[in-house]
């Protein structure tokens, strides 16, 4: 996966379109994915991850975690983090750099690794499989931000895996034309619609498609091409959000929306002329939006601008905006109040929720899970993911704040509204530690 010229995107963009169609197939989108597994393992050693090749077949299979989970590609359910966690430690084995090993993230690990101790489930659930369900993303964030922890990254590099991550986003976008009725046949309500969705979890496809949304921005704003032509980028751009709007699932388009406000308002901070840019950029982002909001909403026969003004199908405002999640939220609060020191133990929040409130649900917010599972412990480790990458940033150039702001603010929204059930949050949390530099060159193709 080395950078390519502008044809090479265009034909890898191009054939991603098509194998949205080929793994339509379950069996096809197994042997895809165990091949992306195997060969990028195989790739990375090969090259000693001489030009960090570990990222950007990380990027790509994090991209496509959702794709194969929608068309039946996965062996296992958590089989993509545990191929982005190999991808990472062994970039990091078999590099011959030397590389600042971050003390804050190994003791966030450790951290983490105390909850086991307080392991309390019942006998006859898995324990094994309750901290792997629980524990695998925030060890991929370890991971990650140990990688990434004061790693020197051009633009063009950020940009190039920014790329690779989008093109299995690209294939969803035809998996999900071919699986989906048109939007004038679907029911739409007051809820995310699995339907639109391709028949799998709203959440989860909202959350990736949001991601592409980001990414596209980020390609046009740069000046950079992904299908080479200005035009069909601003297509792909479009329906990018347009099928994000009509699965009904709030968290993933409100996360890419105020995360391209923020990469927006660094990125005007960039320019010499920050009065123009603002008119220009910020204008045509708002106005772009809001249009095709209203078409969307026209499409879906007023339903969607219910769904985000929380009101159900007959126009009523619902009592919860937050469809059961802030329920989750109070449970896990209460079990801290109740387990302070080190709470209830990994996995232990879905089984306390069974006993007070008779709720069968895994947590949606992975700070609350954090907390209530590991009680102050998890306070401190959440204080130290968050002061971190903070701290790191302001010490960066606008542009590069453009950047690692959009990434830190991915992993704060999207690990409270959909946990850390996919390997994106626990990856772009450590993109939000590294040091992106510039030369001469990129700061004139993006016009700074």
């Amino acid at each position: 996966m080395n950078k390519g010229s502008s044809y090479t995107r265009l034909i890898l963009a191009a054939l991603h379109l098509v194998l949205g169609v080929l793994v339509l197939s379950g069996l096809i989108a197994k042997a895809y994915s165990l091949l992306i597994i195997f060969f990028g393992v195989l790739y990375i050693i090969r090259n000693k991850n001489e030009n960090n090749e570990a990222i950007y077949w990380s990027a790509y299979l994090v991209g496509a975690e959702v794709l194969f989970r929608m068309s039946g590609g996965m062996i296992f359910y958590e089989l993509p983090k545990y191929a982005v966690l190999v991808f990472l430690f062994v970039g990091l084995v078999v590099e011959k750099r030397q590389h600042h090993i971050s003390l804050s993230y190994l003791i966030y690990i450790l951290l983490l690794l105390i909850g086991i101790a307080f392991v309390d489930i019942p006998f006859t659930e898995s324990i094994r499989k309750a901290i792997a369900f629980n524990l695998s993303g925030p060890i991929l964030l370890g991971v990650s931000a140990i990688y990434f922890y004061k790693r020197y990254l051009s633009l063009s590099a950020i940009m190039d895996m920014l790329f690779y991550m989008l093109l299995p986003i690209i294939s969803m976008l035809t998996l999900l034309y071919f699986r989906t009725p048109s939007a004038s046949e679907i029911a739409f309500g007051g809820g995310a619609s699995f339907e639109a969705s391709g028949g799998y979890g709203p959440n989860q496809v909202a959350t990736i498609l949001g991601v592409g949304v980001f990414i596209v921005g980020a390609h046009l704003f740069l000046k950079r091409r992904i299908f080479t032509l200005f035009g069909i980028d601003i297509v792909l751009f479009t329906y990018l959000i347009y099928r994000g709007l009509i699965t009904f699932s709030r968290g993933g388009m409100i996360t890419a929306v105020l995360v391209i406000s923020v990469f927006t308002y660094y990125f005007i901070l960039s320019k010499e002329n920050k009065i123009l840019n603002l008119a220009k950029y910020a204008g045509l982002v708002a106005l772009f939006g809001f249009a095709l909001f209203v078409y969307t909403s026209n499409v879906t026969g007023g339903m969607l601008e219910n769904r985000y003004a929380n009101k159900n199908a007959a126009g009523a405002t619902k009592s919860d905006f937050t469809t059961g999640r802030g329920t989750l939220f109070i449970s896990e609060m209460s079990a801290f109040m109740e387990h302070p020191f080190f709470g209830i133990g990994v996995g232990g929040g879905k089984f306390y929720r069974m006993e007070e409130l008779e709720i069968q649900a895994a947590s949606h917010n992975e700070m609350s899970r954090l907390i209530a599972e590991h009680g102050l412990i998890g306070i401190v480790a959440l204080f130290l993911l968050i002061m971190v990458p903070i701290r790191h940033m302001f010490k960066q150039p606008y542009l590069a704040r453009a950047f690692l702001a959009s990434f830190l603010i991915f992993w704060f929204l999207t690990i409270n509204h959909s946990a850390m059930r996919i390997a994106f949050p626990g990856f772009i949390y450590g993109l939000s530690v590294a040091i992106i530099v510039f030369n001469e060159k990129e700061d004139e193709e993006s016009g700074l």
